[in-house]
């Protein structure tokens, strides 16, 4: 307990005690990009795409030479191991506020900003999961493993990798922006792309997707993890996103 205690100490002290968060949150861009997340979040439940069955059989042959090397049959300990490192990476976020914890509107602001960050990714991947019917790698090897009748069409994209270089990125973005000058920055965000490709493998490996499906998540969830922090850098404050009601509709206006 002493150990962590002084670890937690020299940390703070690394970064200089107390700090402002040069992060803040604009409460009528906010409201328009919470406004979008929540909607993309919904929207999936309006979209329905899944056969009627599962089928007898499948080809191996018939799926493209990018991923046709990579496919694994069902492997349970590594998905399960995937999806316990998607939710440990979750909070590794908060590690970038390590200086100004104490920070209410600094608590805030990552806190609108992360929820906005994590319905966009999960709105697009389940969009896209609804959209497409597109049989796991597990599927060429046999048949459905059980417990997973509901979901073995769903292989594009990978929401786990989506979620794992969510975080990644979006604690990169924010961490070296609050410390630019902190030795840590190459560990903190070599760690935390280097767990999030680990997923991805396990993912991969475990016969639940395709080398394509992580690297669409991995797309999904870096360009989110970057721009939501971005957009919400102070210099950037002064940029606008406005709505009107029309008589037909509504209209944005964005100034960058």
């Amino acid at each position: 307990m002493k150990k962590t205690a002084s670890l937690f100490c020299l940390l703070i002290v690394a970064f200089h005690g107390y700090t402002q968060s040069v992060f803040t949150y604009d409460m009528p861009k906010d409201i328009a990009i919470g406004a979008a997340s929540l909607g993309l979040f919904i929207s999936p439940f309006f979209v329905s795409n899944e056969p009627e069955a599962p089928p007898a059989a499948l080809d191996k042959n018939s799926v493209n030479a990018f991923d046709r090397s990579l496919m694994f049959p069902y492997n349970k300990p590594l998905d399960l191991i995937s999806d316990i490192g998607v939710y440990g990476l979750l909070a590794l976020p908060a590690l970038s506020l390590i200086g100004n914890f104490t920070d209410k509107d600094a608590l805030l602001t990552y806190g609108i900003m992360y929820t906005e960050a994590v319905l966009l990714t999960l709105g697009t991947k389940e969009l896209l999961k609804n959209a497409v019917i597109r049989y796991r790698p597990y599927m060429y090897a046999g048949a459905v493993p059980a417990g997973l009748e509901t979901d073995y069409y769903n292989s594009f994209p990978s929401g786990s990798t989506a979620l794992a270089f969510l975080s990644a990125g979006f604690l990169s973005a924010t961490f070296s922006a609050e410390h630019p000058d902190s030795p840590l920055n190459l560990p903190v965000i070599g760690g935390a792309y280097a767990v999030a490709a680990g997923i991805a493998a396990c993912r991969i490996f475990s016969g639940s997707h395709f080398l394509s499906d992580v690297l669409a998540g991995a797309a999904i969830g870096t360009v989110y993890g970057w721009v939501l922090p971005i957009l919400h850098k102070k210099q950037n404050a002064g940029h606008t996103i406005t709505l009107r009601l029309l008589g037909n509709g509504i209209a944005v206006s964005f100034r960058f």
